[in-house]
């Protein structure tokens, strides 16, 4: 089985075990902070364990770092990491708020340079973003970063737990031609990003994990995008956990230039 069609796959059953948890009781909990630092739930618990227990079944030859359980070698000889977070959004899921997503990718090195296969699945409606490289995809259809002048620019940036003076660094961005947003799940964010709902999109905290970006990177640059690190070069990094990035992503040079040049 192709790596692409095993991340599919175990996506669709992690679909299946949470969609009817989202937003009920069962779906919070505390249970502890999990690899990544953050509180891991329950629903985090469900879905991360659906991954895990598939990936043991069929005798998948690789290291998984997942968000909530760590490094966990699945095999003496890998052929390579899963990078996994399991819900990605998790105040959405637990509160109900249908923007949620699992983040599945595979590396063959421990760069973020070497991935090869991801996907980003939209757990509220079931929706698969994937790309094996050579293009990226939603379901079936093929996807592109914004080629057009918008209507509305729209500008995704991260600014939860963002200190005053990164705020007032990027005051100029919330200027009233960018219409800003953010939903609360970096990795559908970037996959809402690379089929062209989003044209920049920045976190500039130095706290995102590469667990929450890895397949979110690998589709926005298969659909044609750019992903820089926070001096615009393209974004690289170890796969650790004490590993804490800032990224940029633009639909082109222009549109990125025009943006930066007003963060001092």
């Amino acid at each position: 089985m192709e790596v692409i069609e095993i991340l599919r796959e175990v996506s669709k059953q992690v679909y299946e075990n949470v969609k009817n948890l989202a937003g009920t009781d069962d779906a919070a909990g505390d249970f502890g902070r999990g690899a990544g630092g953050d509180i891991s739930r329950n629903i985090d618990i469900v879905a991360e364990k659906t991954v895990l227990d598939y990936l043991k079944k069929i005798n998948f030859d690789c290291v998984v770092l997942g968000e909530e359980c760590g490094r966990v070698e699945l095999s003496e000889n890998p052929k390579g990491y899963l990078i996994m977070d399991a819900i990605d959004g998790s105040a959405n899921s637990v509160r109900g708020i249908p923007f949620f997503c699992c983040s599945l990718a595979f590396a063959t090195e421990n760069k973020l340079s070497s991935i090869t296969d991801a996907v980003v699945t939209n757990l509220s409606n079931g929706d698969l973003y994937w790309s094996k490289g050579k293009g990226a995809y939603l379901n079936d259809v093929k996807i592109h970063v914004q080629t057009k002048k918008p209507v509305y620019r729209i500008v995704g940036v991260n600014t939860s737990g963002a200190s005053p003076e990164l705020m007032k660094k990027l005051h100029p961005v919330f200027e009233r031609h960018n219409h800003t947003r953010h939903f609360g799940a970096n990795a559908l964010e970037m996959a809402f990003f690379a089929q062209g709902l989003i044209d920049v999109f920045i976190d500039l905290r130095d706290k995102i994990r590469v667990q929450d970006i890895a397949a979110g990177y690998f589709l926005i640059k298969e659909a044609g995008g750019l992903v820089l690190d926070a001096n615009q070069n393209p974004l690289d990094s170890d796969l650790e956990y004490k590993t804490r990035i800032s990224f940029i992503a633009a639909t082109n040079q222009e549109i990125l230039d025009e943006v930066m040049s007003k963060i001092k």
